[in-house]
């Protein structure tokens, strides 16, 4: 038994215990309160605002582009995009049933979208479908107390003015590619995620650091379930929250004129093939049109699966950039830069006379001229003018094929233009080294004869062919193609004003480049002229028509008619012209796959798109060169047929070079 001074001593240790228990604890609770509230208080206050605010991405608007005469080409428009945010997704059967019901798309398809956002915060929001119509956009906010977690997001899409017009020159904008992610994070120096659109072809791949700007935010208040209450302003009881405006990217103006383009693209409406027009004096790109094309705003809509599966599976690849993605034997196109090596190596002079048509044999081959009756005899300018194939199979059996390929070199042919594209081709001037690199065989002076009329182993685009006429043009002048011309901010400010872009001055002697374009001024100026009927009257064109074999030739097919053939096996079409004749200021090219000739399928093209730049640039010209034309026009007429009279037309006996070595026959059906 304890007595009275013993209990009075326990008890007494039992509450000091238990005091000092309490004091402890207040110690304790006083301590972290202090760490909370004082310590940490500012950064836990945040905590707390961001558990109520929700912090929104506001995209910046992509630059716009205009055309050289500042007509909107690509402007931006608001697209509507149903989002699900994991964070506040509650009763999820119950929502994505609901939501499957508004926007018509099976509840599996919504399961599969947020499993490959898997990755992602729970707080950001995942683009379930894109490009929603209004309907759609009222029956979601009508609902929104049923679907947690679900809003709308207001996404600005492009849309490109003309549709499929110059669609592969001005490229498309879509969603980033999981795999393009940490590729594109590296480039850009960027933290790119899914949903977020970038330029993915033509110019609005290749300037996307120009027109991307840099997006904004903004804060808006949410309750427990993720639905908007209201915006936060900038006067906000929220402290330490600001909203940041986006900055809009940057604007572009092109070189290119929308007219032009328009009147390019009825050119070649219903064909496969392509068009380049240039400004000869500083390279500034005036058209680019494609065919087939597509309509690049479907892409920045969210393109739908039928609509890319009849782009991929359309065998006529609507997705190719004909213009600098397919290089093509030139054809005839090539025989100028035969005929400048020619001269400038003392092989022949502007005098020097061959016989046309017929055949030449060569060893054991014998090669056709495109037409196989004539005997008369024709210098360098008329075997241009009428495509002489003969005359051109002569200096293939003379010239060096290194030579041949330096002076194409020279002229920009078979190395890439530099354009201010992605995806251009070099196209291919063949050498000695090349083939034997390449084949492990020599080359054969036979080759050599097929090179000489733009067939064999010679490949280019037409862009590389414009410019290299260009340089024709102007003697000497070869320029890197533009197609930016200037760019400016959202205030107008001129940051970038593209300058011409000299890539190299050519220098040949007088007489060649004399030669060489009185040629190519006969054929579109002499009735005996391969593109006589395609000059276009006022616009003093000179050019030159060519035809790519597509297939081979058998010497019993040599002459077959091209459009009975399979559409398969007939011959592109070619056309490259500069305009006017005595102060060139435009030069284009075109192509028409399966054309079967350059002066009945290409000419045409290039004919309206001259013409109508004669119209609207050089109007006075324009009528001044049809008044001299219509003074001419009787004249020519009388003098062409006394030429038909006199011309013999017996069957041409064949030139033999015994000598020589076997080659490759390609004939030529200008």
């Amino acid at each position: 038994m304890f007595n009275e001074e013993e209990l009075i001593k326990l008890h007494r240790d039992r509450a000091q215990a238990i005091v000092n228990f309490i004091l402890f604890a207040f110690v304790l609770i006083i301590s972290r309160l202090v760490y909370l509230q004082i310590y940490r208080g500012e950064e836990l206050h945040e905590f707390s605002i961001e558990n109520r605010l929700r912090r929104e991405i506001v995209r910046a608007p992509r630059g716009m582009i205009y055309s050289r005469d500042n007509q909107l080409l690509v402007d931006n428009i608001p697209r509507f995009d149903a989002t699900l945010t994991r964070q506040f997704l509650t009763k999820k059967n119950d929502t994505l049933a609901k939501l499957s019901d508004i926007l018509q798309l099976p509840v599996n398809t919504i399961e599969k979208t947020i499993k490959k956002h898997s990755d992602q915060a729970e707080y950001r929001p995942i683009i379930i479908e894109k490009n929603i119509s209004l309907e759609e956009v009222a029956k979601i906010e009508v609902n929104n107390s049923e679907l947690p977690g679900i809003s709308v997001d207001t996404f600005i899409s492009r849309e490109y003015r003309d549709k499929d017009t110059g669609a592969h020159a001005l490229g498309y904008i879509s969603e980033i590619t999981q795999t393009q992610i940490p590729r594109y994070n590296k480039r850009d120096n960027q933290e790119y995620r899914l949903g977020d659109f970038i330029g993915q072809f033509g110019l609005e791949q290749q300037a996307d650091n120009i027109l991307r700007g840099v997006d904004g935010y903004e804060f808006v208040e949410v309750d427990a379930m993720g639905r908007k209450k209201r915006y936060i302003s900038e006067d906000n009881i929220f402290k330490g929250i600001e909203n940041q405006a986006s900055v809009p990217g940057k604007n572009i103006r092109l070189t290119i004129d929308r007219d032009l383009q328009l009147i390019a693209k009825e050119a070649l409406d219903g064909k496969v093939g392509g068009l380049v027009a240039i400004e000869v004096d500083t390279g500034e790109v005036l058209s680019m049109i494609s065919t087939p094309s597509f309509d690049p705003s479907q892409f920045s809509k969210g393109i739908s699966s039928d609509y890319w599966s009849s782009l991929v599976n359309n065998e006529d690849n609507p997705l190719r950039d004909r213009t600098i993605q397919e290089h093509y034997s030139p054809g005839s196109t090539y025989k100028p830069f035969t005929a400048i090596a020619a001269l400038e190596e003392n092989i022949i002079d502007p005098n020097t006379e061959i016989r046309c048509h017929g055949t030449l044999t060569f060893g054991r081959r014998v090669y056709h001229s495109w037409k196989k009756i004539g005997s008369y005899k024709v210098n360098v300018a008329d075997a241009l003018r009428e495509s002489c194939n003969i005359f051109f199979y002569t200096i293939g059996t003379k010239i060096d094929i290194d030579v041949l390929a330096n002076y194409s070199k020279m002229f920009g042919l078979g190395a890439k233009t530099g354009i201010d594209l992605p995806r251009e081709v070099s196209g291919l001037i063949a050498t000695k080294d090349w083939k034997l690199k390449t084949t492990g065989e020599p080359w054969q002076q036979g080759e050599t004869l097929s090179c000489s009329i733009g067939q064999s182993y010679t490949l280019s685009s037409i862009t590389q062919l414009a410019l290299a006429y260009g340089a024709i043009a102007n003697e000497g002048k070869l320029y890197r193609p533009k197609i930016i011309k200037e760019i400016y901010d959202n205030q107008g400010q001129v940051v970038h004003t593209a300058k011409p872009d000299l890539v190299r001055e050519i220098k040949l002697k007088p007489s060649t480049w004399k030669a060489v374009k009185e040629g190519l001024y006969k054929v579109a100026n002499d009735p005996r002229g391969t593109a006589w009927w395609r000059k276009g009257v006022g616009n003093q064109m000179a050019g030159k028509t060519g035809t790519s074999q597509v297939v081979k030739a058998s010497a019993d097919k040599v002459y077959d008619k091209c459009e009975l053939m399979p559409v398969q096996n007939r011959h592109h079409g070619l056309f490259v012209a500069f305009a006017p004749f005595d102060k060139p200021k435009i030069v284009a090219a075109a192509i028409v796959e399966h054309g079967c000739s350059g002066s009945g399928s290409a000419a045409p093209v290039v004919e309206k798109v001259i013409s109508a730049y004669m119209k609207k640039y050089l109007p006075e010209d324009q009528l001044r060169y049809e008044k001299l034309e219509k003074s001419k026009i009787s004249a020519i007429y009388k003098k062409s047929q006394v030429i038909k009279k006199t011309d013999d037309e017996d069957e041409g006996a064949p030139l033999k070079i015994d000598e020589l070595k076997e080659g490759d026959s390609t004939p030529e059906d200008d």
